[in-house]
């Protein structure tokens, strides 16, 4: 799966496998251009892995003015819902009227409901939570709430699917291997990159184009790895999610006014957990590092306290993550209101021809797609390239399903399927979509999907992972590729993941030799 790098320069090279970079790589590669994506460690394995993994349009940006913002979001949720089904799905939000008074709330979902424009998803309304399933796990002073339509996104796996589709189009995708250095030549030209995989020998490579999406890293890698130094500043903000046995049986999930003035997600996850989140606290430490603290771990606990019956306690938490967001800096004081919009930053070294280098500064997950459309627009003129912006209307790969229709996509599965365990397809499904139908070549029965490592995970799916899809470490499979961790989590994953990586490490020692 890892190719060797060519010596023949590259059109555009992308560093961070994100979001951000993904994206990027996969837009540039469907133009016809020659493209290297570069990720220090495993793809998403950051911030693009650590969201809510929400496709909304941001419904408390409303409230700061950002409708531009909101707007391009909304309509960047239809794409998600549209080119990736079976990793994005409609979810119903039910919003207990709180500190805000009722007549705010409504002319703001009218709002979010207009920017949406012909929205496939329905449209925003009131209800008397003693008549709403949603009202019964709320404490009783609770009686009215607003409910309106967002989006769940599987945020690791979208990051996954477009470096696969850029793959699949010719680009060249380098995991574990960090640009060390990049250097304008001496006539400008192109960039000379060093490039180093773990205990490996520093190779070279060269592009016309240099693309930084390193994500919370931008500013260090500039001043780390380049002669350009940052020409903006980002605000790191740590958001922490927690994650609990069920608080509810429905489908709906919750947002949550807090007096502090922000907002609390509770989310049906994984059909037997609530993720609840999110925190918003300046993280000056390394992003590698972003936990969950003790502090926030509590505050989450008793947001959802002051509107359930029943409040999770810290000691019921099976795993908890943290992100660090790379916000771009306008000078707000409080972390909850900096802008999420983003900034393309083109810098050709002075020169009027010069090699271009291409800084994302913020950013956020939904919008992925069109800040990579407008990136490598901006790009284009100086590679030589007329081709448009495509990546609206084509699936992502898994997502060409009859219809988007998931439900009875997965029904046919389970139909041809009668051999295997219906939450093993149903998991594929919601993994792989339609590509799953490579895991499924040639199987008859559950025999055919090889040794079981852990339960539920065969070595037909860790092959497939591992060829396909760049895994090489528990941490990669079991919280990444999948949320298979949780079932050991919080006292049997390390044996879990000690197992998985020795696994892991004997199949790919066995492709070294």
């Amino acid at each position: 799966m890892d190719p060797a790098i060519s010596t023949d320069p590259f059109d555009l090279a992308v560093i961070g496998g994100g979001i951000n970079g993904a994206g990027i790589a996969r837009d540039a590669a469907g133009r016809g251009l020659r493209v290297l994506l570069v990720e220090r460690d495993d793809l998403a394995s950051h911030t693009s892995s650590a969201s809510t993994k929400l496709a909304h349009g941001g419904l408390r940006y409303l409230e700061q003015g950002h409708i531009g913002l909101v707007r391009q979001s909304l309509h960047e949720r239809e794409v998600l819902l549209r080119t990736a089904p079976h990793l994005c799905r409609p979810l119903r939000f039910v919003m207990p009227q709180g500190h805000r008074p009722a007549w705010q709330l409504r002319v703001g979902l009218w709002l979010y409901d207009r920017l949406a424009g012909h929205s496939s998803l329905p449209a925003s309304s009131a209800t008397e939570l003693a008549l709403h399933a949603a009202g019964a796990p709320l404490q009783v002073q609770h009686t009215r709430a607003f409910i309106y339509s967002d989006a769940w996104v599987d945020d690791a796996r979208l990051v996954i699917a477009n470096a696969q589709d850029a793959n699949a189009r010719g680009a060249t995708v380098l995991t574990r291997t960090a640009c060390i250095r990049a250097e304008r030549a001496s006539d400008a030209s192109h960039w000379q990159l060093s490039l180093q995989a773990a205990g490996s020998r520093p190779l070279p490579a060269r592009c016309r184009a240099l693309v930084n999406a390193t994500g919370p890293w931008a500013a260090r890698f500039l001043q780390d790895a380049t002669p350009s130094p940052p020409r903006h500043r980002v605000r790191l903000v740590r958001g922490s999610h927690i994650v609990v046995p069920a608080l509810f049986e429905h489908d709906h999930a919750y947002i949550l006014q807090n007096p502090d003035g922000r907002i609390v997600f509770a989310i049906p996850w994984q059909g037997h957990y609530t993720m609840i989140g999110t925190t918003e606290a300046e993280h000056p430490d390394d992003p590698a590092d972003a936990r969950a603290s003790a502090l926030e771990v509590a505050y989450l606990c008793e947001s959802v306290g002051r509107y359930f019956h029943r409040t999770p306690t810290p000691a019921e938490v099976v795993w908890s993550f943290a992100g660090v967001r790379p916000l771009l800096d306008d000078g707000t004081h409080n972390s909850s209101k900096v802008s999420r919009e983003h900034l393309l930053d083109l810098d050709t070294g002075g020169h009027r021809n010069g090699a271009p280098l291409l800084t994302i500064w913020g950013g956020k997950l939904t919008t992925y797609r069109a800040i990579a459309a407008q990136a490598v627009g901006m790009l284009a003129p100086h590679l030589g390239s007329q081709a448009p912006d495509w990546t609206a209307h084509v699936a992502l790969p898994g997502g060409d399903i009859p219809g988007g229709d998931t439900t009875t996509w997965l029904a046919d599965l389970l139909h041809r399927h009668p051999s295997l365990p219906p939450r093993l397809l149903q998991r594929w499904a919601r993994s792989y979509g339609s590509t799953c139908a490579n895991l499924l070549d040639g199987v008859r029965s559950l025999a055919d999907l090889g040794e079981e490592v852990l339960p539920g995970l065969h070595t037909r799916e860790l092959d497939y992972l591992i060829d396909y899809e760049w895994a090489r470490s528990a941490q990669d499979v079991l919280w990444r590729r999948s949320k298979l961790g949780l079932q050991f989590a919080p006292d049997g994953i390390e044996a879990a993941e000690a197992r998985l990586d020795r696994w892991l490490l004997d199949r790919l020692d066995g492709d070294r030799r």
